[in-house]
This record gives structure tokens, sequence and C-alpha cells, in this order.
């Protein structure tokens, strides 16, 4: 942490919104680089679900938007001969 020691020291106020969002979020960011745990899939599912809600605007059914949903996430493999989903 020597360079954020001496960013503060340098009087700089072009990274005081990134220092103060590094000391909120330190321990998260660390056990990133830990774990290489992140939350990369359920915001790619939840930007597929959005894109869908778009191009599904007009469905008057809540069925049909959850079964194009389904189809649209888990593919034609869901409804493929002998597939088995719990």
């Amino acid at each position: 942490m020597d360079w954020l020691a001496e960013v503060v020291a340098s009087k700089l106020t072009c990274f005081n919104r990134f220092i103060k969002t590094l000391n909120k979020y330190f321990d998260e960011i660390i056990n990133y680089f830990i774990a290489r745990n992140n939350s990369g899939f359920v915001e790619g599912f939840n930007n597929k679900v959005k894109v869908l809600k778009r191009r599904c605007y007009g469905l008057r059914s809540s069925v049909r938007l959850f079964q194009r949903i389904v189809l649209d996430t888990l593919g034609f493999k869901r409804f493929a001969p002998g597939a088995v989903y719990a």
C-alpha cells in the first residue's frame, strides 16, 4: 500500500474517488485475487433475461415469458428426447 500512501501524501485530488472505492471494497477486491470468485455468471444471466424481456414486449401471458426464458437459457436440449431435468 506504499502507492496509496504516496498518492495521499501528494495531495492529488484526482484519485480521491478511486481511493474511497478501494477502501470501501478492499476486502472484496483482495478476496477476488485469493479465490478468483466473481458474479460473472449471474450478471450474464440477468443481462440475457433483460434482453429477452425487451424482445418479448407485448406478451400477455407471464407463463409464455417464463417458457421463453427456459427455452433461451437451457436451449433446445431441454426438449430433446431422453433429456432428464428435475
